[in-house]
């Protein structure tokens, strides 16, 4: 979910050409529940092979990759580790409103209410275990690199740029931003639903005249996937409180300092490789087709794209990819 800071943070509308030749680094979590939230029939339920399997989020990752390669564009996926502890009870609140909405989802079936039935289905979505699992089996097949984090991805996705093995980081959430990540690239979901722009945290910085330790109070203040703010507090006012007194003023407790530590000193590696590797059309089809049921014509034709895409990215100087 991240941080909501509305409209409060400048932007830089981009189109692809501006991301040519750059690598990403992508939250894949982000990414994923996108795609399981997204990807359904009308009735809401998601894609499934013959046993009853959800495949929203193979056929999300496959296509949008290839989608991405074309365009010249590289991403590397970084998933979630451990969530810090006091993650946990924003895990437990989701889960019951994800509880609520299948019920809700279920209910709106048997009426025969398709538009509602859609509109709970997508906000029941569960990303599991298994699916994660899947989604890096996949990539390993398609020679695309995936860093696995110690915490936070997006933490994860932040390092990889100040490693020099990415330019910017890929998410729909702000969170990147509390990191220290220098760039933010969102809309890169190719939907269409979101316009792709570009975020540098200098220029955020300076057009609201703080540093990142104010903006992660700010954050703090609204609420962080870590806490749940103050009541009454948006945007707005928390800009003005930071650049006041700061958060020492409203007298909280110890758990903002360890919040504020989440995003400031994050649990992050420098323990990873991002190697790409040439497709494994065999075990591309063996998974996709054999194993989740998916159409060998169109698996077929993307792998052809996917070595077209990666054939010509490697004949460009990879120097220049940073």
């Amino acid at each position: 979910m991240g941080v909501n800071f509305g409209d409060l943070l400048p932007s830089e509308a981009i189109d692809f050409k501006h991301l040519r030749r750059k690598t990403i680094a992508v939250d894949a979590m982000n990414c994923l529940y996108q795609f399981i939230s997204t990807i359904r029939q009308p009735d809401g339920t998601p894609l499934m092979d013959s046993h009853g399997r959800t495949t929203s989020h193979l056929s999300g990752l496959f296509y949008r990759t290839i989608r991405l390669l074309d365009k010249e564009i590289k991403p590397v996926y970084v998933f979630d580790g451990k969530p810090p502890d006091l993650k946990k009870k924003e895990i437990g609140r989701r889960r019951e409103l994800k509880h609520k909405a299948r019920e809700e989802w279920m209910k709106a079936l048997d009426e025969e209410r398709m538009e509602d039935a859609r509109k709970y289905a997508k906000r029941s979505s569960r990303l599991t275990r298994e699916m994660i699992d899947e989604s890096k089996k996949l990539l390993g097949y398609m020679g695309v690199p995936y860093v696995q984090a110690p915490a936070e991805g997006e933490a994860q996705c932040v390092r990889l740029c100040e490693g020099g093995d990415a330019w910017a980081v890929g998410s729909q959430d702000y969170d990147s931003l509390l990191l220290g990540s220098e760039r933010l690239v969102r809309g890169l979901t190719l939907s269409g639903k979101f316009g792709l722009s570009l975020i540098r945290l200098d220029s955020v910085l300076s057009s609201l005249g703080i540093s990142r330790e104010q903006l992660v109070d700010m954050a703090i203040l609204i609420g962080t996937d870590f806490n749940e703010g103050v009541r009454g507090i948006g945007p707005k006012k928390a800009l003005k409180i930071v650049q006041g007194e700061g958060l020492h003023s409203l007298g909280l407790g110890e758990d903002f300092n360890e919040v504020r530590a989440i995003f400031l000193e994050p649990d992050v590696t420098g323990d990873y490789s991002v190697e790409w590797f040439s497709p494994d059309q065999d075990g591309l089809v063996s998974f996709m087709c054999d194993e989740r049921g998916f159409s060998r014509e169109r698996v077929l034709k993307g792998v052809d794209n996917l070595e077209s895409a990666l054939g010509e990215l490697s004949q460009k100087d990879l120097s220049n990819w940073f």
